[in-house]
């Protein structure tokens, strides 16, 4: 059969061969023809039923199909790929549809507006939602292409049944109702939307449905920018919710998000709302100024944030009650209006490697029955530092607890915790508050300064202390009220105001091989006490008290506790633990030293960064020869330490930073060697002098080891003119002169920016003269990496798993969303999950099998 010619048809309000009808001119078109419509205006209801084309002679906002008065649509879909480019759509009635496009039926809209109706689109029934992990192209019924939609009321976009809509770069503004309505097993794709000013929510998502969103602004929601109720999911990357009228994100039921790369602004409630069993992962996300919390998480809610930064909360940070649980790593919460973190009810956190600073009341509070887990976190200014009054299990590790106000750690009655290796700083009253009833076990750690004392026992407490070092406090070291015990074994107090110990009338604690050094006195209180030492000593000469053998009493300083609860502070329930076992005896808590050829070996495992890695170890090599000189007598070179990092996120820097550091404290030339990770928001202040004394107080808690500043370029504005962040340029420049051996300070950031970061101060440029360039990670760096997280965690790639992996990394596209190495540890959290749902669809699967990661297992190829 030969092959029929597509013809075009005119439509206008005048002229020989042309239509005056838009219908008429369809009901001309055969499949695949095309009509073209003239400027004007034409109040008709069309319908499409085969495939045409219909486009506006002169372009957009030239045309205008306005639907007739009674409820019929301007526009009826009923046919597949009918294409609408430059035409504007004009319903009858703004809470009718404009739009409608039935099951089976496809519409591509291209530069066309729709106002006063909306867009109306019904898929299948029964049609399964898919997954956009499966990546398909081509599948949607409906897309919407440079668009506007405005004037509707009740929503803007409605899909419903198992409706397929992509949208891209299009704005949907000014509806009385909500931005786009889910339903079913609908599933929208959304790449560059603009959505503002709808009274409802921005997106609701029902039933089944699916949303994948990237590269969007959802601006003044009336309500929440995203809503999921049922089981609805949701991908959103690279997408800010800006200024909604009550949460960010509201999830209910048995909902799912997953966020990345994503910015919620201002909300005027919480940032992020989860209910009922609703599922919440964050990664590389950030929560500025909501008016309530920044994650409110109740129900059986679970919620995995990575990444992420929650600053300037208007009540706390991170609410969790009744069975909620949440994990946080690698996060940053910043000025809080409350708690950074309550736990309560029976909910569980777990929070490693982050950071709480600048809040108002308990950096985190644990309370009711809920316990927490917090390792290797960093607690800054704060009423308290942590407060536990749960006896459900708490364990506070390796955890630093900076300028409290208050107490650093506090184990309130009825809580049970376990310290382990912590270090509490500065504290106003006391380091750690053990109330009466409470049960504690305190292992190695220092409490170091502060004007309270080191350790607070009060009445009946009956801690278990082991290997903490008490360090210079303004009273005294352990303060025992009355009728206080418990066992002290291995523990140093130094260089304490007041005595030692205080012992209150009734105290009976027992004190193992601990050491008095450098103190005025060793025991000062109420000659009624009763101490047991067994191999304790006061500046080397052993103490002869056993038993019931008192020591010398000295009378108890003015000014110290005379209540549990210490004054000015609200009461904070505390966090249980299970009993714990007896606990090993820690001689000291200081970290062992670390051997340089251990460090470089360390060095030499990091994935690709071969250049950096070479430079640092010519570095080292340099150090060492300058220590050299200085031993034989001899001029050191000049030299300075001071490095820039430039490179794309996820390339390493602060990794290598850290490593930076713990070389040149293996080398001798730093104190400590701990890193002090700080950005713009660290160092810059609101107002006239405030930024100083925030950028001297980052300065000085990095004293001894390495300030990371990460995007330091964000302090020097590009179009000059006044910053409060040059004022903390300034400010850092002479303190990196006034203690130029006593710290090193690393700028990081974009390679494009850096430069222009030291060319803005001459002090900059004097003392910035080397910069590490940190390359994006190659494909099979990539997968390095992700084998070397499989390898962690006890899985194993097959050779064809490995082969299409390095594909997926060779064709992933690199723009502004690319994570270097953090796009490799999500492709293999995806890839666990992936293989999760593959073994719990399998009968009895083998071990092997539970840890092999198939190609069937990767990510669905990247489109582009």
């Amino acid at each position: 059969m030969p092959h029929r010619t597509t013809r075009t048809h005119a439509v206008g309000p005048r002229g020989r061969g042309t239509h005056r009808l838009v219908a008429d001119a369809l009901k001309a078109a055969q499949p695949g023809d095309t009509v073209v419509v003239a400027p004007g205006r034409y109040q008709e209801s069309l319908e499409l039923a085969r495939r045409v084309v219909l486009v506006a002679e002169q372009g957009p906002g030239t045309v205008v199909l306005a639907a007739p008065p009674g409820g019929a649509p301007a526009l009826r879909v009923l046919g597949p790929d009918c294409l609408l480019r430059g035409l504007d759509l004009e319903g009858a009635d703004p809470g009718d549809p404009a739009v409608t496009v039935t099951a089976g039926a496809g519409l591509v809209l291209d530069r066309c507006t729709v106002t006063g109706g909306r867009i109306e689109v019904r898929g299948p029934e029964g049609a399964e939602p898919g997954d956009f992990r499966e990546g398909e192209e081509g599948t949607s019924a409906v897309l919407l292409r440079d668009c506007r939609l405005t004037g509707a009321r009740h929503a803007a976009l409605r899909l419903s049944g198992g409706a397929r809509v992509r949208i891209e770069s299009t704005t949907v503004t000014d509806i009385d109702g909500v931005g786009a309505v889910l339903a079913g097993t609908a599933r929208l794709d959304v790449t560059g939307l603009r959505l503002e000013s709808t009274t409802g929510s921005g997106i609701r998502l029902r039933g089944r449905s699916r949303l994948r969103m990237t590269e969007s602004r959802l601006t003044s929601p009336g309500r929440a920018g995203l809503l999921l109720e049922d089981t609805a999911h949701a991908l959103v990357t690279t997408t800010r919710i800006e200024t909604p009228g009550t949460a960010g994100l509201h999830l209910g039921g048995d909902s799912h998000a997953d966020l990345t790369d994503t910015r919620v602004l201002r909300p005027a409630a919480s940032a992020l709302v989860l209910q009922d069993a609703a599922r919440l992962t964050a990664d590389g996300c950030t929560v500025t100024a909501p008016g309530a919390n920044g994650l409110l998480a109740t129900g059986t809610a679970r919620a995995r944030l990575t990444d992420c930064r929650l600053e300037d909360c208007g009540f706390s940070a991170v609410h969790l009650s009744d069975r909620a649980e949440a994990a946080f790593t690698d996060c940053r919460v910043r000025r809080g209006a409350e708690h950074g973190f309550h736990v309560a009810g029976s909910a569980v956190l777990g929070l490693t490697d982050s950071t709480v600073g600048e809040i108002a009341l308990t950096g985190v509070a644990v309370t009711d029955e809920a316990r927490a887990t917090v390792t290797g976190c960093r607690i800054d200014t704060a009423h308290t530092g942590v407060a536990v009054a749960s006896p459900a299990g708490t364990r506070i590790d390796r955890s630093t607890v900076v300028g409290a106000a208050r107490a650093g750690l506090e184990v309130s009655a009825g809580g049970r915790a376990v310290l382990t290796g912590n270090r509490v700083t500065g504290s106003g009253a006391a380091g750690l508050l053990l109330d009466s009833g409470s049960e504690a076990t305190v292992e190695g750690g220092s409490v170091e300064g502060g004007s309270g004392s080191g350790v607070v026992v009060w009445t009946g407490a009956r801690p278990v202390i082991t290997g903490l070092r008490i360090d210079g406090t303004g009273r005294n070291g352990v303060y025992f009220a009355e009728g206080a015990g418990g066992l002290l074994t291995s523990c140093d107090l130094v260089g304490t105001r007041l005595p030692a110990l205080h012992l209150a009338a009734g105290a009976a604690p027992r004190l193992r091989r601990c050491r008095v050094l450098d103190c005025p006195a060793a025991f000062g209180g109420d000659g009624s006490a009763a101490p047991v030492l067994e191999q304790c000593d006061v500046d080397g000469v052993p103490l002869a008290f056993v038993g019931a053998h008192q020591p010398p009493a000295v009378p108890a300083a003015p000014g110290l506790p005379g209540a549990p609860v210490l004054p000015g502070a609200p009461a904070v329930p505390a966090v249980p633990l299970p009993p714990a076992s007896a606990p090993a005896e820690l001689p000291t808590a200081e970290p062992e030293e670390e051997h340089l050829d251990d460090l470089l070996a360390e060095l030499a495992t990091l994935v690709g960064l071969d250049r950096v890695k070479h430079d640092v170890q010519s570095m080292v090599k340099l150090m060492q020869a300058v220590r050299l000189r200085e031993e034989a007598g001899l001029p050191a070179p000049p030299l300075s330490r001071h490095l820039v990092f430039a490179g794309n996120p996820g390339t390493g820097k602060t990794t290598v930073a850290r490593l930076y550091g713990r070389l040149l404290k293996a080398l001798g030339l730093l104190r400590r060697g701990h890193l002090v990770e700080v950005d713009r928001s660290a160092l810059v202040g609101e107002y006239v002098g405030h930024t100083g004394p925030r950028t001297a107080a980052a300065f000085n808690r990095a004293l001894g080891g390495v300030l990371f500043i990460d995007e330091a370029y964000s302090l020097v504005p590009e179009s000059g003119g006044h910053d409060f962040g040059l004022e903390a340029v300034a400010t850092l420049v002479k303190l990196m002169e006034d203690h130029r051996d006593d710290v090193v300070v690393i700028a990081a950031g974009y390679p494009a920016d850096m430069a222009r970061f030291v060319g803005s101060n001459p002090g900059l440029s004097s003392r910035f003269t080397r910069t590490l360039l940190f390359e994006d990670y190659s494909a099979a760096d990539l997968v390095a990496i992700v084998e070397h997280q499989a390898r962690e965690h006890r899985y194993e790639l097959t050779g064809p798993a490995r082969l299409r992996l390095l594909h997926h990394f060779e064709t992933l596209p690199r723009g502004a969303g690319f994570g270097n190495g953090r796009s490799a540890r999500q492709t293999f959290q995806e890839m666990t999950e992936r293989q999760a749902q593959r073994m719990a669809e399998a009968v009895t699967p083998t071990p092997d099998q539970l840890s092999t990661l198939e190609p069937a297992d990767l990510p669905a190829p990247v489109l582009g």
